[in-house]
């Protein structure tokens, strides 16, 4: 439980790293980090300082998004930060995240697995994700899309249902044996 956060963009250097943060104290963790007293409009983009709470030093600046839940990736609250991506800047605002009370450097797959939790994906679903950042040709991540869009959930769940309907045909022969049950059973 509680409030997770960790950087969703790869590690190293980069023009933009993203900051992800999940959870009920997202959006104190959002206000105490950026100095604002609300959250920004859900969805739209805002231009921003990021400050470390403890004594208000400037750590970047950059985008600062909200998604309130349970309309967001993990069905929570998330807010992200987009600033400079150098390993300096990303240590900082990490660091100045975990001093937030209730907030917690995120494991792996932590925000995926809220997702699943939070049924905003399946099972399969999850799995097509972990392709899609794994595909490294353009047939695997076509595959991928297909997965996470629900192509093998939909088929699962087709056979679910046939697999139902056969046990009740079964049990139904076999509860009712002197019966004349129709002869497609």
């Amino acid at each position: 439980g509680g409030t997770i956060y960790a950087l969703a963009t790869a590690s190293g250097r980069a023009g933009v790293a993203v900051i992800r943060i999940s959870g009920d104290q997202a959006g104190p963790a959002l206000r105490s980090m950026t100095g604002r007293e609300q959250v920004p409009t859900a969805r739209r983009a805002v231009f921003g300082r990021f400050l470390d709470p403890a004594n208000g030093e400037e750590l970047d600046q950059g985008l600062v998004l909200w998604f309130p839940g349970p309309d967001s990736f993990t069905g929570e609250d998330v807010a992200e930060l987009h600033g400079h991506g150098g390993p300096a800047v990303i240590g900082a605002t990490l660091e100045a995240l975990g001093r937030i009370p209730g907030c917690r450097l995120a494991g792996p797959g932590e925000f995926t697995r809220r997702a699943f939790q939070n049924g905003k994906m399946d099972l399969t679903q999850a799995e097509g994700l972990a392709d899609l950042i794994a595909a490294e040709t353009e047939a695997q991540r076509r595959q991928a899309q297909r997965q996470m869009n629900g192509a093998l959930g939909g088929l699962y769940e087709g056979w679910r249902g046939d697999l139902i309907g056969s046990l009740a045909y079964l049990e139904a022969d076999i509860d009712f044996p002197d019966e004349d049950l129709p002869g497609e059973l």
